[in-house]
């Protein structure tokens, strides 16, 4: 058996990466990337959505040795299908953190929805990008903006890119307060609500919907 292959078995991810969510459907890790201190040989096994944290420059080096330059912006979010064999290296000067989402759950459909968030509230719920698997969503409010009534069908990962500080209200005018740390990662299910920033500052999140 090849030695690389021996390390993958042994070492399947970064001493630095951990899962913050591990169910039947997806599993979400926290990955912390210090300058310089290259991850030992792995692979990905499922297609993944990642949203970073921070401003990043990483060389990901495969076992024949070639290398891919891959940088980004903080706040960036970008599909990485699953991959064979590699280390992965930070680069840069500065420590860094990335969100990614597995997903394991296969091809789905959008279901049909009058009150999906992007049709009724398109000014703060924009679509990242879509496939068969995953329909990806960038929110934004404004610093004591209220949103539209709407409603979430999809089980979908929420990854918070500032604070959080919203009060959320149901239909039958229960309410939540919602608060967290940027970087913070919430999982929910179906939900109809209006949405109120609270916080004087504007209010970021991406939002990863599961289609099955």
């Amino acid at each position: 058996m090849p030695r690389w292959l021996l390390a993958l078995i042994a070492l399947p991810l970064a001493a630095q990466t951990a899962a913050v969510v591990d169910n039947p459907t997806v599993r979400i890790l926290n990955a912390v990337d210090k300058p310089h201190v290259p991850t030992t040989l792995h692979k990905h096994d499922f297609n993944r959505v990642m949203i970073y944290l921070d401003d990043g420059h990483m060389e990901l080096t495969d076992p024949q040795g070639k290398v891919d330059d891959v940088r980004w912006n903080a706040g960036d979010v970008r599909w990485s299908p699953a991959g064979g064999p590699h280390t992965s290296a930070n680069v840069g000067s500065t420590t860094y953190r990335i969100i990614e989402v597995e997903l394991k759950n296969g091809p789905g459909a959008m279901p049909e929805n009058l009150l999906d968030p992007v049709r009724v509230d398109p000014e703060r719920y924009k679509v990242e990008f879509e496939n068969p698997q995953v329909r990806v969503l960038r929110v934004r409010y404004g610093p004591k903006e209220t949103g539209v009534l709407h409603e979430h069908i999809l089980n979908r990962v929420t990854v918070l890119l500032t604070g959080q500080d919203m009060r959320v209200t149901a239909p039958d005018g229960k309410v939540t307060m919602l608060r967290g740390a940027a970087g913070g990662v919430t999982m929910g299910g179906q939900a109809k609500h209006q949405e109120q920033n609270q916080s004087l500052l504007p209010f970021e999140v991406v939002v990863v919907e599961m289609k099955r």
